[in-house]
């Protein structure tokens, strides 16, 4: 299996979005709070099957910084002070091809849950 490898990552905080171009040519636009409640820490993901934790009230979140980690990835630090996610290059490629179903599976389970998206509601 071949690595692809982003050649441009690009934070937008206006629009809240990362912008990632790859060397396949593709180009994601993932918005800060996808990729906050997608974070591939165990805080989220927790350390097995079945012990996911449902993040609510991540709509107004921002990145504030991201370290590059070694040649594979990022850690980018939200304005909720979570910074504790390494996103690798083919998990931050899988989440762009995935981004749709991902993102209404989000929100079903918030609304089964009885949360919102917004942290002031």
């Amino acid at each position: 299996m071949s690595v692809v490898t982003p050649t441009q990552i690009i934070l937008h905080q206006q629009s809240k979005v990362l912008e990632i171009h790859y060397d396949d040519g593709r180009r994601d636009e993932l918005s800060f709070e996808f990729l906050r409640v997608h974070s591939p820490s165990a805080e989220v993901r927790g350390h097995g099957p079945g012990q996911e934790v449902l993040q609510i009230g991540k709509q107004d979140v921002t990145i504030t910084d991201v370290r590059p980690v070694g040649n594979y990835g990022i850690c980018p630090t939200f304005s909720d002070g979570h910074n504790t996610g390494i996103y690798t290059w083919d998990y931050l490629y899988g989440l762009g091809s995935n981004r749709d179903q991902l993102w209404r599976d989000y929100l079903q389970r918030l609304e089964q849950a009885g949360h919102h998206r917004s942290p002031h509601a």
